[in-house]
């Protein structure tokens, strides 16, 4: 490259250079252009393209006395289950979130008395 070429920034190459590195003073408008640019892609991406938004735990303890576990256990995973087949459900769920087995499982939905929905359920274990 001449000392002609590097000074103006005439080539291609020396151009898209600039963009990559963000070569340019503030206030200019290839600056503005720039910043633009990445705010665009900030509020513009959809969320689904980085997979990576933190998410709460699932199962969760929420006490544990004498032994006996209190856990949650969010809908979606017993929602489908048959009734009859949630507390065996429910204790595959705690055994791979704590490791252990429980010998016993009751489970009971969580419903808000203004909607018929299920908000979860709550798995109490034996020793």
């Amino acid at each position: 490259m001449t000392t002609g070429q590097s000074q103006s920034g005439g080539s291609a190459g020396s151009t898209i250079r600039k963009f990559v590195f963000w070569d340019f003073p503030r206030a200019s408008w290839p600056y503005d252009v720039v910043v633009t640019l990445i705010l665009i892609f900030i509020f513009v991406t959809p969320r689904s393209w980085f997979r990576d938004q933190p998410r709460a735990d699932r199962v969760v303890l929420l006490s544990s006395t004498a032994g006996s576990v209190r856990v949650y256990i969010e809908p979606g995973l017993l929602q489908n289950v048959p009734e009859k087949l949630r507390p065996h459900r429910a204790a595959e769920l705690i055994q791979q979130r704590t490791g252990k087995l429980p010998r016993s499982v009751h489970v009971e939905p969580i419903r808000d008395q203004a909607e018929p929905e299920v908000k979860g359920f709550i798995a109490y274990t034996t020793p």
